[in-house]
């Protein structure tokens, strides 16, 4: 599964979560691997963005809210057999998979306080005005 598809997915996962340290991280990982900013400023509005992103894309996307969000979906069976069209078995495997560890590691960003790069870079530039 391409790493670009998987930062996608933790991104998205991130920005239900609120985990602004992980939404940082994985904005600048998908800006480095070239992925459009026009892309990435709608990744949280996907299914209003029409042909924008493609159709691994959207199912990466759906899946990774629907288990995400398992507690209130149960995960319906026409989302899992959208995801089982596009993705192999490994592959749907892998994705769940890395949208879980997505899940925990907000839960301990979120808990451990961890401050994004962006807050961490405007403080440093702060500290050297005040110099």
């Amino acid at each position: 599964m391409p790493s670009s598809l998987v930062n996608l997915v933790y991104l998205r996962v991130s920005q239900i979560n609120g985990c602004a340290y992980c939404i940082d991280m994985h904005s600048r990982d998908l800006i480095k691997e070239g992925f459009a900013i026009e892309k990435l400023v709608l990744v949280q509005a996907w299914r209003e963005a029409g042909g924008l992103f493609d159709a691994r894309e959207r199912a990466a996307l759906a899946w990774a809210e629907t288990v995400t969000r398992v507690a209130d979906t149960a995960v319906p069976d026409d989302e899992f057999m959208a995801a089982s069209a596009v993705f192999s078995e490994k592959e749907l495997a892998d994705l769940t998979i890395a949208v879980g560890l997505m899940n925990a590691y907000n839960r301990l960003a979120i808990g451990f306080r961890n401050t994004p790069l962006a807050v961490r870079n405007v403080d440093a530039a702060r500290c050297g005005e005040q110099e």
